[in-house]
């Protein structure tokens, strides 16, 4: 194989042989754009020089001297000759003038990771032995401590990354810099961003400068953006090889013409088509007006957009953000989800066409779920309804709303009331809204046996009956998902009733809803409140040893073999029978639930019975006197209505009782929702063993990296082999009989299969490695929230150097913070202040020590302030960036009255 290669040999197919750099470059000759004359030396080379230096031996034996001792021996090692004759001959060819020598590694400028600047670029290089030693110098970046931590970050194995070398002719730029097809703040598309400055590009790559900024829109040409910086340093090249920073007077004068800012964002636009994703480029231009593009690469920081369902702009908000569940999602997860939103949307008469793939306002982007509110922002009865709703549980979202509001490309365009109310009093008759409101008025015993009958119903029909084949059991979860919402979504008139009831309240005694907090702590018939006391009180009860002496895995392995201390092992798997189907991230079905994986119960557990005695700090003594302040809050606020008037009072005292009666049923829906995917995931498990007795996956597991569809299509390769004899817990679908659509294509094969699972789980978990999933983001990209933070004002309202948020929780306290990203075996000191990204009922034992909560999502009514509420911890939402802001040990002042989290 030619060591050496020219650019027009390349393409963007070659990321093995030339790296991502290179191959970028070859693509962009080929496509006929203005790339600087070059050659590569291949991944080739770099393996004979790492063969000649056994570097596999380095690599082998880690540990943190990897990168130092990887660098030094490929630097003291001597060029393989055949490869420095093959450098000597190109560069010849070339014309053996000023150089520019750059690296190129395999594991570069990805789709879904850039490593922009992770290796080593010199500039200006004369001569054959000069291009030699930047050539080595460049194998040898590869092993820097940065590149080396960044590969790790990114999963990216060492031994699998090679490193090839672009040397390429040296452009003399007047003015060089970058520029991005996509805003890389905001996230906007089709905007070209642009930094520039005098000389070469390095001092803008480099940040040695304040370069000038300009944006511009390439489809019209406007200019919409210039921003002046003062380019006080100037990199030049130096006759001979090598280059000077020089230091000068900056100038406010802009270093590009207006005709010049727009060629150049005609050329981001043609690059950005070639690829079909936006671009970050390097650009130069000569000093006779030519601009060379010196590199391309993806802007690997932008999230994923939406496929356009209908034109115009559109407003997605995540579902994910929603429900505190930051990662992605798994295939099946996702298919799961959608089927559950086509249940949801038939009750308002608008059910899909093919239920399988979700509703029209429902669309799936980076591996999570978005719901389109386009037609609600657009609507004056959506601007009535959304800000509310949405403060209650999403007290960010509102206010990104409300701005969105004033945006004219979203002008109301529904003014009529009428398919609202419509589509509502469909709503309503379905799920018998009418008849649950009288009942929970009436008579809220009546109400709460209502709840547990569903319960009960829901348990009946997720029974599998024994032989139940795996196409049965596929078509028997369909039907669960697809009926579950209307049948769970019927406690919410009874829930809406407390509320309302609690807003009457407020309104009869003149007193803020958010002065009345008292009156919901405590609240009875919460599922998740209940969940979490049931595992204090296990803890009271059962021997203490062995927790407090063995670490959680052995604990694990004692449960599971029967061989915890008689108490514990009963009361355990009491426990994981009543709430084992729960778990953190619980709404992806295809994650383990408690009763697959009870480590972090068993955690819990342990930490608990470490604690020194409680005392009126037990999470049972602090439920009982939260009761009993939330008598005192009913009386003290019928007092105060009683001021107006006897009847008044009455009527309020009435009102808030029955708030407490049902408001606590809020958690409920989730909690039988949560039970159906666990039923699912259960019966499609047996599904996955199934094909994984074939020979068509690997393990079970691998199941949830298919949509139910295509695991429909891969039993057809498979035997007609009932799957009675599978042992199923209680709690999977019912079965009947189904074949496959006729025009659903059967997989290939089982290699097809596993490598469709592959492809699917390697992207899942690059996914998972995301940091930032925006909750609002415009179909063209824009991520609103982004956009306020870059031109917002300091409001003056806080504590100077405070960290502002949603108030959620009142009451005042300081302490250690601990900030914890996974609740699975995370530990929290009495006292100590949770502070975490955001929460699901997975979360909350760890509620139950933790002194306050700061999170970084969710409003008011998030799951995380309602039971913070309840156990009366003083708690703050959605501060921006908490986890990283904040560090464990910290000593903080959460204020949960004012939304304030204060730094001591």
């Amino acid at each position: 194989m030619n060591t050496a290669l020219d650019f027009s040999e390349i393409d963007a197919a070659m990321l093995a042989e030339v790296g991502g750099k290179a191959a970028n470059l070859g693509e962009l000759t080929r496509a006929g754009l203005p790339v600087p004359p070059g050659w590569v030396l291949t991944t080739d080379a770099y393996r004979q020089a790492a063969e000649a230096a056994n570097l596999d031996e380095v690599v082998t034996a880690g540990g943190d001297g990897l990168a130092a001792a990887a660098r030094e021996r490929l630097l003291r090692t001597p060029l393989p000759e055949p490869v420095a004759q093959a450098v000597i001959a190109a560069y010849e060819r070339l014309g053996s003038g000023p150089v520019a020598v750059r690296s190129s590694a395999t594991a570069e400028d990805l789709p879904f990771a850039s490593f922009a600047g992770q290796q080593d670029t010199y500039l200006n290089v004369v001569g054959a032995d000069a291009v030699l030693d930047a050539v080595r110098r460049c194998w040898a970046s590869l092993w820097t401590d940065r590149a080396v931590s960044y590969r790790a970050s990114n999963g990216i194995d060492h031994a699998s990354v090679r490193l090839a070398v672009v040397v390429q002719e040296m452009v003399e730029a007047e003015v060089a810099g970058v520029m991005f097809t996509a805003d890389p703040v905001t996230g906007r598309r089709r905007r070209a961003v642009i930094d520039a400055s005098p000389g070469l590009g390095e001092a803008v790559v480099s940040g040695a400068v304040n370069p000038d900024r300009f944006v511009a829109d390439p489809a019209t040409g406007q200019i919409l953006e210039r921003r002046p910086g003062d380019k006080r340093v100037v990199i030049r090249s130096l006759p001979g090889g090598g280059t000077e920073r020089v230091d000068r007077t900056g100038s406010p004068e802009p270093c590009l013409t207006d005709a010049q800012v727009r060629e150049l964002a005609t050329l981001g636009a043609r690059v950005e088509r070639h690829y079909g994703a936006p671009q970050d480029t390097e650009w130069a231009i000569d000093a006779a007006g030519a601009i060379w593009l010196t590199q391309a690469r993806p802007i690997t920081t932008l999230y994923p957009l939406p496929a356009p369902t209908r034109d115009g702009l559109r407003v997605y908000f995540s579902l994910n953000v929603a429900q505190g569940v930051m990662g992605p999602l798994t295939p099946m997860g996702l298919a799961g989800f959608q089927l559950t939103a086509s249940g949801a949307a038939g009750l308002f008469g608008r059910p899909p066409a093919d239920p399988r793939g979700g509703p029209a306002f429902m669309s799936v982007a980076g591996e999570r779920l978005w719901l389109d509110l386009t037609t609600a922002v657009r609507s004056r009865a959506g601007r009535a309804i959304l800000p509310t709703a949405l403060t209650l549980g999403e007290a960010r979202t509102a206010a990104v709303l409300n701005d969105l509001f004033d945006d004219p490309r979203l002008s109301l365009v529904h003014t009529s009331r009428r398919p609202f109310l419509k589509g509502l009093a469909r709503f309503a008759r379905t799920v018998n809204a009418p008849v649950r409101v009288l009942e929970a008025l009436a008579s809220p015993s009546t109400a709460l046996a209502y709840t547990r009958r569903l319960g009960e119903q829901l348990d009946r029909r997720l029974r599998v009956p024994d032989g139940a084949t795996p196409v049965q059991r596929i078509d028997h979860a369909e039907r669960m998902l697809r009926g579950v919402f209307p049948a769970i979504v019927s406690v919410m008139p009874i829930v809406i009733t407390g509320y309302g009831l609690f807003a009457l309240a407020s309104r009869l005694s003149g007193m803020p809803i958010s002065e009345m907090q008292g009156v919901l702590r405590s609240l009875p018939a919460n599922p998740t409140t209940e969940m979490d006391l049931e595992l204090w009180n296990l803890a009271t009860r059962v021997e203490p040893q062995p927790f407090r002496e063995l670490p959680v895995g052995e604990l694990v392995r004692r449960y599971r073999a029967g061989e915890l201390p008689p108490k514990a092992q009963r009361g355990v798997e009491r426990f994981l029978q009543r709430y084992g189907h729960r778990g953190v991230a619980e709404i992806d079905l295809g994650l383990p639930r408690w009763s697959e994986e009870p480590a972090h119960i068993l955690g819990v557990l342990a930490n608990y019975l470490r604690m020194d005695d409680p005392g009126d700090l037990a999470p049972s003594a602090l439920f009982a006197r939260g009761e009993e302040e939330a008598r005192r809050a009913v009386d003290a606020i019928a007092a105060r209505a009683g001021r107006r008037g006897f009847a008044r009072a009455a009527v309020t005292r009435f009102a808030l009782r029955r708030t407490r009666r049902l408001a606590g049923l809020r958690e409920l829906p989730k909690f039988y929702l949560v039970k159906v995917l666990a039923g699912v995931r259960r019966s499609m498990l047996v599904v996955g063993e199934h094909l994984t007795a074939a020979g068509l996956l690997d393990e079970a597991g691998d199941v949830f990296f298919l949509r139910f569809e295509e695991a429909r299509s891969a039993l057809a390769l498979t035997p007609p082999t009932p799957s009675g004899t599978a042992p199923v817990p209680p709690g999977a679908p019912a079965g009947s009989s189904g074949a496959a659509p006729a025009s659903e294509e059967p997989a290939s094969s089982g290699q097809g299969l596993r490598e469709l699972v592959a492809a699917r789980r390697a992207g899942y978990e690059q996914e998972a490695r995301r940091r930032h999933v925006p909750r609002v983001m415009l179909s063209d990209g824009t991520e609103p929230e982004a956009v306020a933070a870059a031109t917002a004002h300091p409001s003056g309202t806080a504590p100077e150097g405070a960290l502002t948020g949603t108030a959620a929780s009142a009451g005042t306290v300081t302490g250690p913070a601990r900030v914890v990203l996974d609740p699975v075996g995370a530990h929290l000191e009495p006292g100590e202040i949770l502070v975490c990204p955001s929460t699901d009922p997975g979360w909350t034992p760890l509620f139950l020590t933790a002194g306050g909560l700061v999170m970084e999502m969710g409003g008011a009514m998030s799951h995380g302030a309602v039971v913070a509420r309840e156990y009366g911890i003083p708690a703050v939402v959605g501060v921006p960036d908490a986890t990283h802001r904040i560090t464990t040990g910290r000593r903080i002042t959460v204020n949960g009255a004012a939304g304030t989290v204060t730094l001591d």
